[in-house]
């Protein structure tokens, strides 16, 4: 793997967001499902959760310990559970409605889970790309390195 790293630089770099995108895509994912729950087992509505990205140097590829020439990573940092209270509304049927007849819901917007759906999808193909890219150019050098 060493040798790769070395014939594609950015390679490690474009598989850390891969592996971060896919997470957020998980994420969402969940969200997007979990969208009409109305009582989970902590109690109250399900509350949307967000995934927190965090950039650091890759150490372990650079060899003289010059933080300039690390590579930058990226990795999921955690996942945050947004606290903002959900819509309320009145619907004394419902099996979850409080004494008044009040329902509270999900604190998410379906419009803005779709949002960073794509963006998300954006992401993972653009890191995608740079990695086939990479390896295109990898081919290439080896290939005139054989002539």
């Amino acid at each position: 793997m060493n040798n790769m790293i070395r014939i594609m630089p950015g390679a490690d770099t474009a598989v850390s967001a891969l592996n971060a995108e896919r997470m957020k895509l998980e994420i969402i994912s969940q969200n997007i499902a979990n969208a009409n729950v109305t009582r989970t087992e902590e109690g109250g509505p399900y509350q949307r959760k967000e995934v927190v990205f965090e950039s650091f140097l890759h150490e372990s590829l650079n060899k003289e310990g010059s933080q300039s020439d690390a590579p930058m990573m990226v990795k999921v940092g955690g996942i945050e559970t947004d606290e903002t209270p959900g819509v309320t509304i009145h619907d004394p049927s419902h099996p979850d409605a409080d004494d008044d007849g009040n329902v509270q819901l999900p604190n998410m917007n379906i419009h803005k889970e779709m949002v960073d759906m794509i963006q998300a999808s954006r992401a993972y193909e653009a890191n995608l790309s740079s990695i086939k890219f990479a390896r295109s150019m990898a081919v290439q050098t080896l290939n005139i390195g054989r002539s």
